[in-house]
């Protein structure tokens, strides 16, 4: 699926940051300069938003997670709505220092969540003070506004999406760090040296956000069905392999026939001895 060089004009993808607050690295993305104002070259990122798009497919195809990070106002939203959409975690909030270099420690967080909302249902809640409900709910909503949305996320993800790569440039770090693949919307303020996969657009326009990420999101959703038909092959190819085991094979069945008929006449003649026995004594 190739992304629409339309719509990526058209959601003013193409304007980038003052020419005076331009970092040099962003040169070859940056197409003219107009009303003292750097232009991208959307050619270019129309490449590679399907380069990202096909990288992120092949992940999640293969059963991994993608964590989106946007805690800028502009991508909240957006983000949050797109992520939700692909059932991947998201942070947009604020990013909690060491969310991946430290992650045993977020997990431990998010179980704490977890126990609180045990205590509220098997009973626990009616037994404590009133004081220390209200501490215990405080707790639950704080952990919840900035750790729920990646409650399911139980181990490292396997790439992380940034949407303004100098704002979230510490998830930028932890993830270079750690080796795990960043996918950025980077501007022309912005250094994209530490980004595996750059998507030069303009990271500040709420409309240029989501174009893009309706075309990232829509290779992630593909890369999910993808799986999905897979692992059903898989269970049917399976199944078929255990029918075929139950089944005896041709030469089998050819052996137990032939068995049958040679025992077939015996077992008649068998039968049949007494009755013939018996007409001979009548007839002396």
């Amino acid at each position: 699926m190739r992304t629409n060089f339309d719509q990526l004009l058209e959601a003013g993808c193409h304007f980038g940051h003052l020419k005076r607050k331009w970092n040099p690295a962003m040169a070859p993305y940056i197409y003219t300069e107009r009303n003292g104002i750097h232009i991208i070259d959307l050619n270019k990122t129309v490449v590679k938003i399907d380069e990202a798009a096909e990288a992120l497919k092949n992940i999640v195809k293969s059963g991994r997670k993608v964590l989106f990070v946007a805690t800028k106002k502009q991508g909240q939203e957006v983000v949050a709505a797109a992520a939700q959409a692909v059932a991947m975690p998201y942070i947009t909030e604020r990013w909690a220092g060491g969310m991946l270099t430290n992650f045993p420690t977020i997990r431990k967080a998010i179980k704490k969540m977890s126990n609180i909302d045990k205590m509220m249902t098997d009973g626990t809640f009616d037994n404590i003070s009133k004081r220390e409900k209200l501490q215990i709910t405080r707790q639950r909503e704080k952990l919840e506004k900035n750790l729920g949305s990646i409650a399911d996320l139980t181990r490292l993800p396997s790439a992380i999406f940034v949407v303004d790569v100098m704002k979230e440039h510490i998830a930028v770090a932890e993830a270079n760090r750690l080796g795990i693949p960043v996918f950025g919307i980077v501007d022309t303020n912005s250094n994209p040296s530490n980004i595996d996969y750059v998507i030069p657009a303009n990271d500040d326009a709420t409309k240029s956000i989501e174009v893009i990420l309706g075309a990232i999101c829509a290779a992630i959703k593909e890369g999910l069905d993808e799986r999905q038909v897979e692992k059903a092959d898989e269970e049917a190819a399976a199944q078929q392999e255990g029918s075929k085991e139950e089944t005896p094979a041709p030469k089998e069945r050819r052996t137990r026939v032939r068995k049958a008929a040679e025992a077939a006449p015996a077992e008649k003649v068998a039968e049949a001895a007494p009755e013939a026995a018996q007409e001979e004594a009548k007839a002396e």
